[in-house]
């Protein structure tokens, strides 16, 4: 392997060997071909940090549910490996101290029965109280502890049930958040009605993790994307609550419940389970539990089921996955192949995309339809089913792949299911011109300072990565800024969000690597010229942070507040991957850089045909909640090879597709 601080040497006129090159490619084919389904899709871990397989420990100690032994140990290692050098646990590989992380991570091993005088238990525990204690914690944390009495019911924000019967035109509703906060704060608000106590057989407490009595803990401070102004306003909203509450008639806190139960109801989505994420199925679970409702409750033991299947146990560890992304993982995949070339390479694509085609959704108008109702459905969900919460980012990447092979062979036998994923991507365009992932002009930035949203991720507005992607698509479909006012719009939206330095920001991959890729793929498909000063300067910028080792990298640490740019960090295969990507759309694949690019990922594959990555590289929430796909140092760098391959075997030098 390679070190950031050996710099491969290339000359300005130098090319790739194309005999290692179509090595690097067949070798790397072969091994992903390998991880193919018997029905012809792909799947890869999905791996968030030591949050949920904690969540997941404190759950079954919630219920009361017999003890797995081995299952707990495995975890158990996988929370003791993932601590920090810093004595807790981090967002990502190598990552700085996260309170909640750490607090949750103390509690379950604790749970699971490590000694708090083990070493590495005083160093968490020295690590959180050093930095002010458990007290800290960010509110999911804080409800987590007052369901297990840690914490009073004063410690966490009012979330009064009856928000359910509110009106459309309230200042908070449910259709003004986005999916991942609906799913996981109705449930919640059934939770907060009833205020449960977890059974908790072993009376694990975190007491020691406090600087003064948890029970004397109040609400937590502002968080800092929040404005004064408006956090004083809902702060008074909040106390007021607490005083009134408790006088809400019976009746009309009966009837909010019943509403929550029909919207989780209709919802439940079998084993996929509501949202298709831990977090709602979790909430699900203990709010039957709360209600009376017993293990063998039809609901509760479907949706607990469904968490199980989230589960990936290894010989020695296990862990626990916020959710699962076939559909993404397939798709993407689809397009490496469709990069690499070969006819049984391309019969494996098109069986790949054969198993997409029956998932997409047609029949059902989801939570997006609240806001679009006279838009007809045709979008696909990121796992395996979730049709009330299909995404635009997963339907503008299958059906840009399913174009490719409708290129490849003249076959209509996607033109219904393309033409119905373009219709309602462009029916879900927001106001602004931009695309967000699930919903449309969410746009109620306001609800970001209610004292719930500590986290900053409420909502779903359009962001630069996103809208790239559906700009692409639409491009690649034949549409340019001449020809559809969507593009069009699409396109201004992406000059307004380029940061000065030239890179745009990358909501849903780390971070202005991905951003900048994602558009300039946009504005390349778009027909923009190559020496608009939007793209050149996004080039420059890219070829400007390549690390001295031929490859590319970039911290979480980007997403923070006080600093709007890169954050340096060690190269890793995907993101290499896509800033050459983005360099190759950019028309630079003759450039010095991509050269060197090339090299790096050349130099770097293993014996196996792929890549090691073990640093994060993808975005749940900035900030707060970070993933690390398995798949992508599998598929992304086979297809930056390819692409390189295949660009410098025409004469063109251009890429002819939306990414």
């Amino acid at each position: 392997m390679l070190s950031v601080d050996k710099k491969i040497a290339v000359d300005s006129v130098a090319t790739v060997d194309p005999v290692a090159l179509e090595k690097s490619i067949s070798s790397a084919t072969e091994a992903l071909l390998g991880y193919r389904q018997s029905d012809g899709h792909w799947i890869f871990e999905l791996e968030a940090d030591s949050t949920i397989p904690a969540e997941y420990i404190l759950l079954r100690h919630y219920l009361a549910e017999p003890v797995d032994t081995e299952l707990e140990a495995k975890i158990a290692n996988y929370l003791r490996r993932t601590q920090g050098n810093h004595g807790g646990w981090p967002l990502v590989q190598d990552g700085p101290f996260d309170m909640s992380a750490s607090v949750k991570s103390y509690f379950a091993l604790k749970m699971i029965g490590d000694s708090v005088d083990a070493p590495h238990m005083v160093r968490a525990r020295e690590a959180i109280r050093s930095r002010g204690g458990a007290a800290g914690s960010n509110v999911f944390t804080r409800f987590l502890l007052a369901f297990y009495g840690v914490l009073s019911w004063r410690a966490v924000p009012v979330l009064p049930v009856e928000i359910m019967l509110l009106p459309t035109w309230s200042p908070f509703h449910l259709n003004k958040i986005s999916y991942w906060a609906r799913t996981t704060i109705v449930p919640l608000m059934v939770l907060a009605a009833l205020k449960p106590v977890a059974k908790n057989p072993k009376g694990v407490g975190v007491d020691e993790l406090f600087l003064k009595d948890p029970k004397t803990v109040g609400m937590n401070k502002k968080a800092p994307h929040q404005s004064w102004g408006w956090y004083a306003l809902f702060s008074t909203l909040d106390r007021i609550l607490r005083v009134v509450e408790p006088l809400f008639p019976k009746k009309l806190r009966k009837r909010a419940i019943d509403a929550a139960l029909a919207f989780i109801e209709e919802r439940l989505n079998g084993e996929d389970g509501m949202g298709a994420i831990y977090p709602p199925m979790a909430n699900i679970v203990m709010m039957y539990d709360a209600l009376g409702k017993g293990p063998d409750y039809p609901p509760r033991a479907v949706t607990r089921k469904g968490i199980d299947k989230l589960l990936v146990i290894g010989e020695h560890e296990a862990y626990c996955q916020p959710c699962v992304s076939p559909v993404w993982d397939t798709a993407l995949t689809c397009h490496a192949l469709a990069e690499a070339g070969g006819e049984d390479t391309l019969k494996k694509m098109k069986q790949g995309l054969d198993w997409l085609k029956p998932r997409q959704v047609l029949d059902l108008k989801g939570d997006w339809a609240a806001k679009a109702p006279d838009v007809r459905p045709g979008g696909w969900a990121f796992q395996y089913n979730n049709d009330h919460y299909p995404d635009l980012d997963d339907t503008a990447v299958v059906v840009m792949a399913m174009d490719r092979a409708r290129r490849q062979t003249g076959s209509k036998e996607y033109d219904q299911a393309i033409a119905r994923g373009r219709e309602w991507i462009e029916g879900l365009q927001s106001r602004d011109g931009g695309w967000a992932a699930f919903d449309v002009n969410n746009l109620e930035y306001y609800l970001n300072n209610i004292p719930f949203s500590d986290h900053g991720a409420l909502l779903d507005p359009p962001t630069e990565d996103v809208t790239a992607r559906c700009i692409s698509m639409l491009a690649q479909l034949g549409e340019t800024a001449q020809t559809s006012k969507a593009v069009a719009n699409g396109i201004a939206y992406l000059r307004r969000t380029q940061l000065a330095e030239g890179s745009w920001y990358g909501r849903w991959g780390l971070n202005y690597i991905y951003g900048t890729w994602s558009v300039l793929c946009a504005l390349n498909a778009a027909e923009v010229d190559h020496q608009d000063p939007m793209i050149r300067k996004a080039a420059d910028w890219l070829v400007s942070i390549q690390n001295r080792d031929g490859g590319w990298g970039e911290d979480a640490v980007s997403y923070r507040r006080d600093y709007k740019g890169y954050e340096q960090a060690p190269s890793t295969a995907s993101q290499t991957a896509w800033a050459l990507l983005g360099l190759m759309a950019a028309g630079e694949v003759e450039h010095p850089a991509v050269v060197q690019g090339v090299e790096y990922l050349k130099a770097t594959q293993t014996e196996k045909g792929l890549w090691d990555e073990a640093r994060y590289t993808a975005t749940g929430f900035p900030r707060v909640f970070y993933l690390r796909y398995h798949g992508y140092s599998k598929f992304f760098p086979l297809w930056a090879l390819a692409r390189y391959r295949n660009l410098r075997s025409t004469n063109s030098r251009v890429v002819g597709v939306g990414m």
